[in-house]
């Protein structure tokens, strides 16, 4: 997991929240907000649990959020392990680094957002067509989920759902051309 940081139309910054699976490539969360706290942290991640399950390790920078001891105590009460990259080593958290290039470029930079609920709403869009309708050349030109429904041998597997009342790839692809 990592975060990145934006500026709304106004010059309010915000920040996202960005986790991935490094198995898959899937995006499981993007959440956007002024502030991102560690407490929020942990909160973002007992959502991921509940919806998907506890990982093993998750690997992240030393940024204060995530050197913070309420994360450390967390983690150790639900038996991850925290993976730390050695300072100014980016490359050793990949898969994220080449995620949070493309939603900067295809997201962030993209787009100029006027709220938050825009951001976090354009965001929640592009994850769900990065992860369902996008193939991924580290996993065989397959997508983040058919990837991880073909070895893990089931038909199902919980993903967020699109909103029926929006059209995200029109919302998306629209601004982009």
């Amino acid at each position: 997991m990592d975060f990145m940081h934006d500026t709304l139309q106004n010059g309010i910054t915000f920040r996202s929240l960005n986790v991935i699976d490094d198995y898959n490539r899937e995006a499981l969360c993007l959440a956007i907000d002024t502030s991102l706290p560690c407490k929020r942290v942990v909160r973002e991640l007992e959502k991921l649990i509940a919806w998907r399950g506890s990982p093993t390790r998750i690997r992240i920078d030393n940024g204060p959020e995530f050197v913070a001891e309420a994360l450390r105590s967390w983690a150790m009460d639900k038996k991850i392990d925290l993976k730390f990259i050695e300072k100014g080593k980016p490359q050793q958290n990949g898969y994220m680094e080449r995620f949070n290039r493309s939603f900067r470029e295809e997201v962030l930079d993209a787009y100029q957002f006027t709220r938050l609920a825009e951001a976090q709403l354009m965001a929640t869009a592009w994850m769900w067509i990065y992860n369902n309708q996008r193939p991924h050349k580290s996993l065989g030109y397959k997508t983040p989920m058919s990837f991880l429904l073909q070895h893990q041998k089931i038909d199902w597997f919980p993903t967020i759902q699109k909103d029926r009342d929006c059209d995200w790839k029109m919302l998306v692809s629209s601004v982009t051309n």
